[in-house]
């Protein structure tokens, strides 16, 4: 009769809680739409090379298999060809030399371009001695000459792996969720325990109340943001181009939005369970948006969720930093966004403030 009596209390309980009970139905039923959506985009992925004084039908064979061929008449400026034009790689041909110069910031694509090469030149040689075979050319022999290939690279090298590209996005994920579980259960055990009602019930203002728990809770979330990123840098030896102290900025303006919003969502929360029931809501859907699936590969309504997320931004940044050696002029805008979510988060964690007070 006890089981019976527990089993009714909690059944009780919990259809008593909407926001659980909804948790619990919907929030696995809109990840998994939204997972569906992200894998299964309508768009196809073609990868945009740069070629110059190559055959046309090394040109054919490139389209044939979903490489998206643009044509140049010089190969003068190939880094800024490549980054202004969006560009994967570039071919040019010398002699019988063939020069291939990658992109580089997402190693998986390199390793398509230089796969896909192979086999055009392969397929091409092929058809080659065949139609030299068919009419007993003395000159076979120069046409099965090898086509020397040499790699060369915009940002790494060939040893840059596919975990060296997503290293900076796990460690703006884990900067964010953290100080934002944190600050979030905090402040609600200081609305638990009545502090913040007594504070409230002073004359201070609620801007004031709100820049001192940033701030408080701040001081910790900038010791853990420092404690990881040497920790990732120094000790797991991750790839690291740029500049550290670059990297420190960015990974604290992460922290403070994650912190101005962990604030944020703790009023709305009455309890630790409550809270957390935020995390597959807010925090989960921003991972996917980071660049561990394409952007630009996602349909255009969900490339627009992306651009609506704090972490797409601060990924950007830091692979920037970290890939790419960016300085500070190549990232100030994605941290100039990022400080205009955690200034938003603010103002309205203030006008939140009034459902505990209307002064």
């Amino acid at each position: 009769m006890i089981v019976i009596a527990l089993v009714k209390r909690i059944l009780i309980q919990i259809i008593r809680d909407k926001r659980t009970l909804a948790l619990m139905i919907l929030a696995p039923l809109i990840l998994l739409s939204l997972v569906n959506f992200l894998f299964t985009s309508n768009e196809t992925s073609r990868l945009k090379v740069g070629v110059y004084n190559t055959s046309d039908d090394f040109n054919k064979e490139l389209e044939t298999n979903d490489i998206e061929v643009i044509k140049y008449e010089d190969n003068k400026n190939l880094k800024m060809k490549i980054i202004q034009e969006g560009l994967k790689a570039f071919v040019s041909k010398e002699n019988e030399n063939l020069n291939i110069t990658y992109e580089n910031s997402n190693p998986t694509d390199s390793t398509q371009i230089r796969a896909k090469v192979q086999g055009v030149l392969g397929k091409i040689q092929v058809t080659a001695l065949k139609e030299m075979a068919g009419k007993a050319n003395k000159n076979i022999g120069r046409v099965q000459q090898n086509i020397l290939i040499e790699d060369r690279y915009i940002y790494g090298d060939e040893h840059l792996s596919f975990f060296d590209t997503i290293s900076p996005i796990l460690i703006g994920f884990f900067v964010f969720f953290f100080v934002f579980l944190i600050s979030g259960i905090s402040l609600l055990k200081e609305r638990t325990s009545k502090t913040l009602e007594k504070i409230l019930a002073t004359s201070i203002k609620r801007r004031e109340i709100v820049f001192g728990y940033l701030l408080g809770y701040g001081v910790f979330a900038v010791i853990q943001t420092v404690v990881v990123v040497l920790f990732s840098i120094y000790i797991l030896n991750i790839r690291m181009e740029g500049n550290v102290l670059l990297l420190l900025l960015t990974n604290i303006i992460i922290a403070f939005v994650a912190l101005s919003l962990g604030i944020l969502l703790s009023t709305f929360a009455n309890s630790e369970f409550q809270m957390m029931q935020f995390i597959p809501l807010i925090v989960v859907p921003q991972i996917f948006f980071t660049g561990l699936i394409p952007i630009e590969n996602m349909a255009s309504w969900l490339q627009k969720i992306a651009h609506a997320m704090p972490l797409y931004y601060g990924a950007q940044a830091l692979k920037g930093i970290m890939i790419k050696s960016y300085n500070f002029v190549d990232i100030q805008f994605y941290l100039l966004i990022l400080f205009l979510f955690a200034v938003v988060f603010c103002v309205l964690n203030i006008l939140g403030l009034k459902r505990y007070r209307k002064i």
